[in-house]
């Protein structure tokens, strides 16, 4: 299990400068479940959803997706948030 845990980090961190440069990425963290290491969560913050959805047409988004998909070990779950404004 860990070999999958160090190869998705490694799949993040090549890609996490290239997608924090996307046009409209303002922010991008990786963070870790204190309570089961190999439960990850990315969260991102977009300046639009057009943007971010001009991301997930990205070969860059499909690129690295194709990537880390077969490492979960359960379907992936992505929430589009937005502040109580």
């Amino acid at each position: 299990m860990h070999d999958k845990i160090d190869c998705f980090k490694e799949i993040f961190y090549a890609a996490e400068k290239s997608i924090t440069a996307f046009d409209g990425c303002i922010r991008l963290e990786l963070m870790n479940d204190l309570n089961n290491e190999c439960t990850f969560f990315t969260i991102s913050n977009w300046q639009s959803e057009a943007k971010l959805n001009s991301y997930r047409d990205s070969y860059l988004f499909k690129n690295t997706w194709s990537k880390v998909k077969p490492l979960f070990s359960e379907k992936a779950l992505a929430w589009s948030l937005s502040t109580d404004q």
